[in-house]
């Protein structure tokens, strides 16, 4: 299929790794140009060479201002066709073990930066009458994950953010959707792996096989099977498709929403 993406502009955050990254490299596949983004700088630099001509290198800490500034001013002028909104999470850590301050960092990291990124964006959808915003957020919105419960709490306003803005522009061509991935094979999950390695006193590859157990499929999931959904959402055919929460968990969440 002809995702019809050919000379597109996208921003893809966090995209020198896991989902950002598959995403990225799928979109450039597809004939797109992609503004990388991440802290750090080899890695974005290895990126882009590897793809020269069809990246341009957005480098910092998306979560500020100031690289949002710096966002705005390279997307300023040309037409932005869409932005995958993705960056990691607060710490593993149960309610009983968090300060306030741990909650304050997590609404940072979680829900403000995400806010004002599209803020800033939105003008410039609403002018083209056009625009992809996906959001990559957990499986945990629609069921808690153990240990995690400012990731759960804090990407669930999030989906409803992200839920309500989708009502307030449909009509301006304009979707936005988040995707819940469940258990896949990235840097994040290796975290999860130490994390409950440690909560259990277990090796960190049967603290692997114990997330594995709860996926129904079995095993953990590909990113690349991820950014092929995700590349779908962002094009042209997904039209039809706005305010929804998908799920892409091997049958990790039980529930039927």
């Amino acid at each position: 299929m002809d995702l019809n993406l050919n000379g597109a502009l996208f921003v893809v955050t966090g995209s020198t790794s896991g989902f950002g990254k598959a995403i990225a490299e799928q979109l450039i596949n597809e004939g797109a140009h992609v503004i990388i983004n991440a802290r750090g700088e080899e890695k974005l630099e290895a990126l882009h060479q590897k793809y020269h001509d069809k990246t341009t290198i957005l480098a910092g800490d998306i979560t500020t201002d100031a690289v949002i500034s710096d966002l705005i001013r390279k997307v300023h002028g040309k037409k932005l066709h869409g932005i995958v909104i993705n960056a990691g999470g607060p710490p593993a850590k149960s309610f009983i073990n968090t300060e306030i301050t741990d909650w304050d960092n997590a609404y940072e990291k979680l829900l403000r930066w995400k806010v004002k990124l599209t803020q800033e964006l939105l003008e410039k959808f609403q002018e083209q009458e056009y625009g992809r915003i996906l959001f990559i957020e957990s499986a945990a919105v629609k069921q808690p994950i153990e240990n995690l419960i400012l990731s759960n709490s804090l990407r669930m306003a999030v989906v409803g953010f992200a839920k309500t803005l989708s009502q307030e522009v449909a009509h301006q061509g304009i979707t936005c959707n988040i995707l819940a991935p469940g258990y896949h094979a990235t840097p994040a999950m290796e975290r999860l792996f130490a994390n409950k390695s440690l909560l259990l006193g277990i090796s960190s590859e049967d603290a692997k096989k114990e997330f594995e157990k709860e996926t129904k499929v079995g095993h953990l999931g590909d990113p690349d099977d991820f950014g092929s959904l995700a590349v779908w959402l962002l094009s042209p055919h997904s039209r039809f498709i706005t305010g929804q929460t998908i799920s892409i968990d091997g049958g990790l969440v039980r529930g039927s929403m």
